[in-house]
């Protein structure tokens, strides 16, 4: 019975994140689950194995694994072998310091997809962000993934010092036969402290808005629907899939809204022990995201187009939920011209 609809939503999300540990060899300064060293209560190997039956059993679609660096757990291969059993695909985001050729070698699976973070398109712009030497340790494994049969992005998030670089990124990317992916930067983990420094100036979304609409193969997932132009707006979601389609596993098996919400208020159950399918369904967290409405959006004439925006960054910046996400083209009120063009 999974992925039907219900009143509300899928008797199952389509995919789900998994942070599959807090540990990571970088302390990039936007890290949204602020990563570092392995925490206390990570779940072990016959844990983690558990929850991909769990879900597997629910028919989850996907899984999009992070982290921390996923490659930080020894195990990690193994429960993505496991997985890949299971028939869920694996898209692996991956900070790519620790990708050689015999883990490349190892990924080349048709179920695998790799998404390399990167935030310039030089050693100067992007080592600023995520720590000397990473730039050099991403284009060697750029290098061995280029030689596999695996389908690559770039993952660049969009920040006041990335933006002058997308260019130069799309080139990068395709040099290596990879695609850019550009996510939205959130103001949660090490995000919090950094967010006044690197968030985007409204001016700069709006002209991201009008560069988006000119590169039509530079992916966003759902993260850009609050700055969609009528030349994008068939190519992905219109609204936050939170609770609808998607959620979050955290590293010690809590499961939220989305991973820009793992708050303590967020946490709607815990895995293995509980049931992923009873959370699903009946959890009062994710029934709230479902009947979630932005009021004050709804005679907007964008809402068509995003409905309110993000809620993790509506909760981040403004305390609560129920209200609009401050990254909405429609709030870049001093560009009338690109607003015009836009809806």
């Amino acid at each position: 019975m999974g992925n039907q609809y219900v009143e509300m939503g899928l008797s199952a999300p389509v995919n789900a994140t998994w942070e599959v540990t807090y540990a990571c060899n970088l302390s990039c300064i936007h890290c949204l689950s602020d990563s570092g060293r392995k925490r206390t209560g990570e779940l072990n190997t016959e844990q983690a194995l558990r929850v991909i039956d769990q879900l597997a059993a629910e028919k989850v679609f996907q899984f999009n694994i992070g982290g921390g660096e996923p490659f930080m757990r020894p195990d990690f291969l193994d429960l993505m072998d496991h997985a890949h059993d299971k028939g869920i695909v694996t898209c692996i985001s991956t900070n790519g310091t620790l990708i050689d050729e015999a883990i490349a070698r190892r990924l080349d699976h048709p179920l695998v997809y790799i998404q390399v973070s990167l935030d310039g398109a030089s050693e100067k712009a992007n080592d600023a962000i995520r720590g000397r030497g990473s730039f050099g340790k991403v284009m060697n494994a750029l290098g061995h993934l280029r030689n596999r049969s695996i389908e690559v992005s770039i993952n660049c998030v969009l920040t006041r010092h990335s933006f002058p670089e997308l260019d130069k990124l799309v080139e990068l990317a395709a040099s290596y036969g990879a695609k850019l992916r550009v996510s939205r930067f959130r103001p949660s983990g090490r995000g919090k402290q950094s967010w006044s420094q690197l968030n985007v100036q409204r001016e700069q979304m709006a002209d991201f808005s009008q560069w988006l609409a000119r590169h039509l193969a530079v992916s966003t997932g759902d993260s850009f629907f609050s700055v969609t132009t009528e030349e994008r707006r068939s190519l992905g979601l219109n609204m936050c899939g939170a609770c609808k389609m998607t959620c979050c596993l955290s590293p010690q098996g809590d499961i939220y809204p989305c991973a820009f919400l793992q708050e303590p208020e967020f946490c709607a159950g815990k895995l293995p022990e509980e049931d992923f399918g009873t959370i699903w369904n009946t959890s009062p967290v994710f029934e709230s995201f479902r009947q979630l409405e932005i009021k004050s959006c709804e005679s907007c004439q964008r809402f068509d187009m995003c409905h309110g925006g993000c809620p993790a960054i509506a909760y981040h910046t403004q305390r609560k939920l129920g209200v609009a996400d401050p990254g909405c083209l429609a709030n870049c009120v001093s560009i009338k011209s690109v607003l015009k063009e836009a809806v």
